[in-house]
């Protein structure tokens, strides 16, 4: 084989590589490549009457604490797996932060699941924090670490201080929590 062409094979390789690593994790955010705190401007996200939450608006992040974040799905099995260690770290650090759980589901009389079939899956799977709905996705695509769940925290001025998908124990998320919480104190 000649030099040109051993290169020219290499390089390819090199292309088709980074071509199918943009297309299964996307395009890095300014803050993935340079580690530099990118403010965002919050979401405004609708949060519905069920156990521990109540009908209104909330602001993602919270301007006061930081926030934490699971993105869930009423036909996700694991999702539903993770709702006990969700359950137990809201009872350890729920009130040092913006505690909730979010689906992008349709949901109203026209969409995939009613309001009243998304109360009834919370209380069945044992929420009692706030239930947010993100219809435009915008909260999902901004924050989904890959797959369902995610778990993220998110620090008064937007930028992620941890997420990840896949279920996680209590520990695992209280450790990560209570990591943000101390980085914003002075």
């Amino acid at each position: 084989m000649r030099r040109r062409e051993a290169i020219a094979g290499v390089a390819s390789a090199g292309v088709v590589a980074g071509a199918g690593a943009l297309a299964v994790f996307g395009v890095p955010s300014v803050d993935e490549l340079t580690g530099e705190d990118v403010e965002r401007d919050p979401l405004e996200i609708e949060t519905v009457d069920a156990p521990g939450s109540e009908a209104g608006h909330v602001l993602v992040p919270a301007a006061d604490r930081p926030t934490f974040v699971d993105i869930f799905g009423t036909w996700c099995p694991p999702c539903i797996e993770q709702m006990p260690a969700l359950a137990e770290a809201y009872e350890r650090v729920g009130d040092d932060v913006l505690f909730m759980s979010v689906t992008n589901e349709t949901v109203g009389e026209t969409g995939s699941i009613t309001e009243d079939e998304l109360v009834e899956w919370w209380d069945d799977n044992g929420g009692s924090w706030t239930i947010g709905l993100d219809p435009t996705a915008e909260l999902t695509e901004r924050y989904l670490a890959g797959g369902y769940p995610t778990a993220a925290v998110i620090d008064p001025s937007g930028r992620v201080r941890w997420s990840d998908d896949g279920v996680k124990t209590a520990d695992e998320l209280v450790d990560r929590i209570e990591d943000a919480i101390a980085a914003q104190d002075p």
